[in-house]
């Protein structure tokens, strides 16, 4: 993947034309990720501003912590842990809520009690889009569910619960999620994302080709979306992806 640089704007760009195929938009993410929900809603913006450009969004599953207990450590051990002094970690926790203040987006990082394993909300993310269920909607759920409410997104009676208020039967997404089904398709996509050269979170990959790193603002998105001519249309297939 490469980063190029960004092609200059031009009137009209061809997506306010009608593209012939869509753009693959893969997004690398992670649902304890700060800066993947701040990404999520930059992204979004750019895509409301480009209401007759043709993207499709394909969800890959990363965890930052893949080793992570499965029952969680506490909010705060894990800070310190990871970024050392207090300081520094309400330094890095100002910048998140300042980001997200600025941009009018909703978090709340105080009423986290604990840094959850998020493999079983990526595995529930899998299972309910393979049943239909639109996968913004459901992502935007999780993601309020911790960063807004405060909720142990790990805990499988909270992603049931999540599961059921969009109308899933909950004793069917309680058994599945019980039965640690699709764990390893989870682990395996995430190995590949590290294999292709995701070394952080969020990463936005257009048509398999260039990459943007970060929670980017929204104009930053823009250049690939104006301007598809860049791609040279072999798209990168959710196979070779996710190494099956």
């Amino acid at each position: 993947m490469s980063s190029p640089s960004r092609p200059a704007a031009e009137s009209p760009t061809l997506a306010e034309t009608a593209p012939s195929a869509p753009i693959v938009l893969d997004v690398y993410f992670d649902f304890a990720c700060p800066w993947c929900y701040i990404g999520r809603h930059r992204m979004q913006r750019a895509l409301e501003s480009r209401p007759h450009a043709a993207v499709r969004l394909r969800w890959q599953p990363y965890q930052l912590n893949p080793g992570m207990p499965r029952g969680g450590i506490d909010r705060r051990s894990y800070l310190i842990a990871k970024f050392g002094a207090l300081e520094r970690v309400a330094h890095i926790l100002r910048l998140i809520r300042l980001s997200a203040d600025n941009e009018s987006i909703p978090i709340d990082l105080d009423r986290i009690p604990r840094t959850p394993n998020t493999l079983d909300a990526h595995r529930l993310t899998h299972f309910l889009t393979g049943r239909g269920q639109p996968a913004e909607i459901l992502i935007d759920r999780i993601f309020a569910a911790f960063m807004v409410e405060g909720r142990d997104i790990g805990d499988i009676c909270v992603l049931t619960e999540l599961a059921e208020e969009l109308g899933h039967r909950p004793d069917m997404v309680r058994e599945y999620l019980v039965s640690g089904a699709d764990s390893g398709l989870i682990e395996n996509r995430d190995h590949a994302a590290r294999r292709m050269g995701v070394q952080a979170v969020p990463c936005f990959v257009f048509n398999g080709r260039y990459a943007l790193s970060g929670a980017q603002g929204a104009a930053a998105f823009l250049p690939f979306i104006d301007h598809p001519e860049i791609y040279d249309g072999e798209i990168i297939t959710a196979e070779e992806i996710s190494g099956s």
